[in-house]
């Protein structure tokens, strides 16, 4: 029976009179663009967070590795990366938790989405204040409070920061798989629904792009010579949109198409962009296997096809060691006032990567909001608070050993 001490009580009573400060530090790091490829923005982004960390303890900046990206024009090029952020504490501790977040969004630098907006009724409204710079704050809040508490000593932790989430975590994937093996819980501040409900399961997830090469000729004088790559991409397309409905729990998103030529010309080369999503391994053979069927549509006859990307996150399905562990934090929640819920969802996070390394984990710690990745895009900043104290007790519990860490983990992991 999970109780509340005196420690625990005095912990929460600081996190209530931290929400002007909470919502503060959000707002003003939601003023700073940091779409995942706005590097300079991404730098900015960094110096706030590494001063705000640094009052817990050292923070490493960690160079990330450039990726491939397929441009438009269809050439293969390197896509650079800002830096994670990394924090560690007591490491030698009996029980070690992994927290995850992360500072790129999708607004891009030459957004019209810039500022914050306080409504009447106190819920603002701006880009990334709920996915996820209003989760990185209420992180932070709550290790601060964790601190002051007698048992902290009891528990060790690293926070991991990522640039790179947004576009699939590809440069900062083996940070997160690594940090995965070395703790014995996750806790990753994606947004809550606004009415509280966490993420249980997860779908996998996986972004791809066709490269289709034609040949080039004029349209008038030497039409029948020319090999059109878009129209390649357009078959491919058609194919791919045919699987969905084929296997339940898979969906692909034909996205994009970029490419094309001048009117007089027909087009050589074209880049299909799609998404999958994926609810078990089996689904993704299958997947795979109508992808190759798709791209067949078009090879041949002067058309070549590469394939780019793959499913790079994996499904996070709701194993008994998930649900013993959702219950124990709704248990959590209770001694405080909270009723939480969970429900399953297709999106995918860092949730994903640190499941598939055997770490169980929360991932919807972060403020309760909605209308992400849009211009509507709001937290409720009531929950500033609330969400603090929910990751500041259960570490606190996590740390008195009355929810067992390691026992968790051996579960996930022998069941």
């Amino acid at each position: 029976m999970l109780t509340l001490a005196p420690a625990d009580r005095a912990m929460l009573d600081t996190l209530a009179t931290d929400e002007p400060a909470m919502i503060a530090r959000a707002v003003g790091w939601c003023l700073i663009n940091s779409g995942s490829r706005n590097l300079p923005g991404l730098e900015a982004m960094a110096e706030p967070l590494t001063t705000t960390m640094a009052e817990i303890g050292a923070v490493e900046r960690i160079p990330l590795p450039d990726t491939q990206e397929v441009a438009p024009d269809g050439a293969i090029r390197a896509a650079a990366t800002a830096a994670a952020l990394r924090l560690r504490v007591r490491a030698n501790a009996p029980v070690q938790v992994a927290l995850t977040g992360h500072y790129d969004t999708v607004y891009p630098a030459e957004t019209r989405f810039r500022e914050v907006v306080t409504r009447a009724d106190g819920t603002l409204h701006g880009p990334g204040i709920a996915d996820m710079k209003g989760g990185i704050s209420v992180m932070l809040a709550a290790l601060a409070a964790f601190e002051r508490h007698p048992l902290a000593d009891r528990l060790g932790y690293t926070v991991l920061l990522s640039p790179d989430e947004e576009t699939g975590s590809l440069a900062s994937a083996p940070l997160l798989a690594e940090l995965g093996t070395q703790a014995h819980l996750g806790m990753t501040y994606e947004p809550a629904l606004a009415d509280g409900t966490m993420v249980s399961a997860r779908k996998g997830s996986g972004n791809f792009h066709v490269r289709i090469t034609g040949r080039a000729a004029h349209a008038g004088r030497d039409f029948e010579s020319g090999r059109n790559a878009i129209l390649a991409a357009a078959r491919i397309a058609q194919a791919l949109n045919a699987l969905n409905g084929a296997r339940d729990g898979v969906t692909i998103n034909v996205a994009r198409i970029d490419g094309g030529a001048p009117l007089n010309m027909v087009p050589d080369i074209a880049v299909l962009r799609f998404n999958a999503r994926i609810p078990d391994a089996s689904a993704e053979a299958w997947l795979m296997r109508g992808v190759e069927e798709a791209l067949a549509e078009a090879r041949g006859d002067g058309i070549a096809v590469e394939l780019h990307g793959g499913i790079t996150r994996k499904p996070k399905p709701f194993v008994p060691a998930q649900q013993q562990l959702f219950e124990a934090v709704r248990s959590v929640g209770a001694l405080i006032g909270q009723s939480l819920d969970w429900a399953p969802s297709g999106g995918v996070c860092e949730g994903n990567n640190l499941f598939a390394a055997g770490l169980p984990g929360i991932d919807t710690l972060g403020v309760r909001g909605g209308d992400i990745h849009s211009e509507r895009e709001y937290a409720l900043g009531q929950s500033f608070v609330e969400r603090a104290q929910l990751s500041a007790l259960l570490l606190a519990k996590l740390a008195e050993g009355s929810i067992d860490g390691p026992a968790l983990r051996r579960a996930l992991n022998e069941g």
